[in-house]
Formats: C-alpha cells, sequence, structure tokens
C-alpha cells in the first residue's frame, strides 16, 4: 500500500494507471466535485473513466458544483459524468438531522475510520453500478479523497446499493496513514 500523507493528487493518478497496467481492472470511478480531479484523470484514463460528482442541490439548492469547462474536458477524453444521490450521505443526512442518527451514518462513519477518501471510494462504484455504468461483480479501480484532490486509491467489486453487502474492498492501492490526514468528518 503507498501511504498519499505526503502525495499530489497527480502523484496518486499516476499510480492509478501503473496499478491498472500490472492488474485487471474494468472501470476506474473518480470522485469529483468540482470536476478538476475528474479532468486531470480523464488525461490519463480516457474511456475507461466514470467521474461521479455531488447531486445537484448537495451543497446548495438547485445547485451542480461540477465546472462545466471540468466536464468538457471529460466528456472530451471519452469518459463519462453522473451526479447522483451518494448512496451513504443524502437520505441518511435527511433522517439524521430530524432523529438524531441514521443507520447509513453508522456504515458511512465507520469506513472513514480508514479515512474519508475510503468511504467515498466505496461509495463511487455502487453509484456507478446502481446509474448502470458499471456492471455489479466488475474490479473497478475507484478513487476519492479528503476536502480535495485525491488522496485514496481502492480496488472494489461493485455492487448495486441494495446489494450493498456484497461490494469488497480487494485491494488498498494508495491511502492516508498519518493520524492528522484522517480526517473524521
Amino acid at each position: 500500500m503507498i501511504h498519499t500523507d505526503d502525495h499530489s493528487t497527480t502523484e496518486l493518478l499516476d499510480r492509478a494507471v501503473e496499478y491498472t497496467e500490472d492488474n485487471p481492472v474494468d472501470a476506474v470511478c473518480v470522485a469529483s466535485t468540482s470536476g478538476e480531479t475528474g479532468a486531470k484523470a480523464a488525461e490519463r484514463f480516457g474511456e475507461d473513466l466514470i467521474v461521479v460528482g455531488h447531486s445537484y442541490g448537495f451543497d446548495e439548492e438547485n445547485e451542480q458544483e461540477l465546472q462545466p469547462e471540468h466536464v468538457e474536458a471529460i466528456e472530451a477524453a471519452g469518459g463519462e459524468v453522473f451526479v447522483g444521490p451518494m448512496i451513504l450521505s443524502n437520505v441518511g443526512s435527511a433522517i439524521a438531522e430530524r432523529n438524531g442518527y441514521s443507520g447509513l451514518d453508522v456504515v458511512a462513519d465507520t469506513l472513514r475510520l480508514f479515512g474519508q477518501g475510503t468511504k467515498v471510494a466505496v461509495e463511487c462504484p455502487i453509484m456507478a453500478c446502481d446509474a448502470g455504468l458499471v456492471d455489479s461483480g466488475d474490479r473497478v479501480l475507484s478513487i476519492g479523497g479528503t476536502g480535495s484532490g485525491a488522496d485514496t486509491a481502492l480496488l472494489v467489486r461493485a455492487a448495486n446499493s441494495r446489494d450493498f453487502y456484497e461490494t469488497r474492498v480487494l485491494d488498498v492501492i494508495a491511502k492516508p496513514a498519518d493520524e492528522e490526514n484522517l480526517i473524521f468528518w
């Protein structure tokens, strides 16, 4: 496993490319809020790439955080962009605000014990599977991050959200290891 505490997004993406050269991967998912990380990934992965962004209204009502110039770059490289509700966040957050907790929060927070990027990197292939962009059972190189940029890369066997427990983290390629970088939201 590569410790990414002192790595940039660019270095992580380069390591991810190396991983795909040596290991069977069916697709690549990259989480991207503004689209900047997605555009950097598109330069490397092209048509094998699925960029997963926040749903409309995630940060501000009726607003999309993906910037059009980054979406254009991703699509020009042959990548796909998906925006939709995050399976471990959107509805769970609404329930937690009303009731003080949500079962989804327990799952998300448990994954966050390994870092915010781990939670994101597990969630993205499931979302892509629900959208029909990857098949259940596909080996997906999934890249997530903490705050901005990418700091985590996992190989995940995708499953639909209704079959969440069929999801498997097959390999931990890279993630932060220093406690100060394992921010718990």
